[in-house]
């Protein structure tokens, strides 16, 4: 495997958990919210990875997002019947978030980021040292 193929790999990777990162903070975001119907209330969401083939060998080029998708989680149901958005029986509907899973998945995708920012720092330091070996 090139040593420039590296870049490819590692930046798929980068652009992977930022979307991971994206949608956690999504879920943050919305944890606390409320909605009058079960059709409209938030569902957290978590990215599905997908492993990438560059289809000329064995390796693996990346990682790509295959898409985004709701969990099935049962949505919470609170009776707060002084709420403006309760319905007719003084129920509201919460969304399926939970807040410690979601900070662990930051923590997990945080540093698999910074493990791939420092996969292509030591890849571009070595290709640096390559160059210089002929001095």
């Amino acid at each position: 495997m090139s040593l420039f193929r590296v870049f490819g790999i590692s930046g798929s990777a980068l652009q992977a958990q930022s979307v991971r990162l994206n949608t956690t903070a999504s879920n943050l975001a919305n944890a606390d919210s409320v909605s009058s119907s079960v059709n409209a209330v938030y569902r957290a969401r978590q990215p599905v990875f997908e492993t990438l083939d560059d289809g000329s060998s064995d390796a693996v080029a990346g990682v790509g997002v295959a898409g985004i998708v709701e969990s099935t989680t049962p949505l919470g149901r609170e009776y707060r019947p002084g709420h403006p958005l309760a319905d007719k029986d003084g129920f509201v509907w919460t969304p399926n978030v939970n807040p410690v899973e979601e900070m662990a998945n930051m923590i997990s995708a945080s540093r698999a980021y910074q493990t791939n920012v420092e996969v292509a720092e030591t890849s571009k330091q070595m290709l640096l040292r390559t160059l210089t070996l002929g001095d």
